[in-house]
């Protein structure tokens, strides 16, 4: 199967919800989940460090990772955004088709 869950946190729910409507109206995904106020805890600089998130739950394939990759990054205001793709191994068959039908 090609289809993945791609994970992006970022910094406000206005990002996450501006990058969240470029990649569905784009039809790089064909959904995304935003789930407000997660906390990261993070190497950064040498240091350990935290911060409040927003986390987007998309659903695509694998052909258009790139794609979505390149979008987001010049959306994102992290220097390094979390930006991780993890293949889908089974499912509602009536869903995945949904994706399939929903992504270019």
């Amino acid at each position: 199967m090609d289809k993945v869950i791609i994970f992006i946190t970022c910094a406000t729910k206005k990002e996450a919800r501006e990058i969240s409507e470029r990649l569905v109206q784009s039809r790089l995904v064909a959904c995304v989940n935003i789930i407000d106020r997660i906390e990261s805890i993070f190497w950064w600089k040498e240091n350990i460090d935290s911060s409040r998130e927003v986390l987007l739950i998309a659903k695509s394939k694998r052909s258009l990772i790139n794609e979505i990759v390149s979008q987001v990054k010049l959306m994102h205001s992290y220097q390094v955004p979390e930006i991780i793709a993890v293949p889908i191994i089974a499912g509602n068959r009536d869903y995945i088709k949904w994706i399939n039908e929903s992504i270019r």
